[in-house]
């Protein structure tokens, strides 16, 4: 199947989703897996384990692009969990440098 048509022609997820985010299976109620994609019951046995959407595309061979628009799309409807990484505005915080400096003077 092209990768256009796993995202019905979207090219970016509907939710901001990094690429060393870590996704999980969520337990699903009165779901019927044979009525979704070969994509989507790929990704739910892939994140039994947690693992990274690099990872995910790796692994069943998929643009990294058209694997975040479709995991975004499982979010949405409530089918995995996303264990986004918690982001400072690119800064680290005083404490972790704190103690780095005090374990680089003990050197």
């Amino acid at each position: 199947m092209r990768p256009y048509a796993m995202t019905r022609g979207r090219t970016a997820p509907r939710i901001d989703l990094a690429v060393e985010a870590l996704v999980s299976s969520a337990t699903v109620q009165n779901s019927d897996a044979s009525l979704y994609t070969p994509e989507y019951q790929a990704i739910s046995v892939l994140c039994r384990q947690v693992r990274s959407v690099a990872e995910i595309s790796a692994l069943l061979r998929i643009p990294l692009g058209v694997i975040r628009v479709v995991i975004a799309d499982m979010a949405e409807e409530g089918l995995v969990i996303l264990h986004q990484p918690q982001l400072n505005a690119g800064t680290p915080e005083l404490g972790l440098l704190e103690r780095v400096l005090i374990g680089l003077r003990r050197l």
